[in-house]
């Protein structure tokens, strides 16, 4: 049983690295093109850019606890139809 949710528990974190590897990707190339943002340079000014932040982590934070949560109660399904 634990073989199962450590197998199960890994491939969460697969897809989860998966995603970030492909955000953080995106975000290289929104950086490096040039010119000004307007609007980053005001919510810099202001510092509610970190509301921005925080509410961009509540949200990752949210779907990496959902993702653990579903793949958890797949590997329970997968377990009751190999048993009956």
């Amino acid at each position: 049983m634990r073989t199962v949710i450590k197998s199960g528990i890994a491939q969460v974190m697969k897809r989860i690295m998966g995603v970030f590897v492909l955000l953080w990707m995106t975000g290289l190339q929104v950086a490096a093109q040039p010119g000004e943002v307007e609007m980053a340079d005001k919510l810099r000014e202001d510092g509610k850019i970190w509301v921005v932040v925080g509410v961009i982590l509540i949200i990752f934070a949210g779907i990496i606890l959902y993702l653990i949560r579903l793949d958890a109660k797949i590997s329970k399904l997968e377990k009751q139809v190999k048993q009956g």
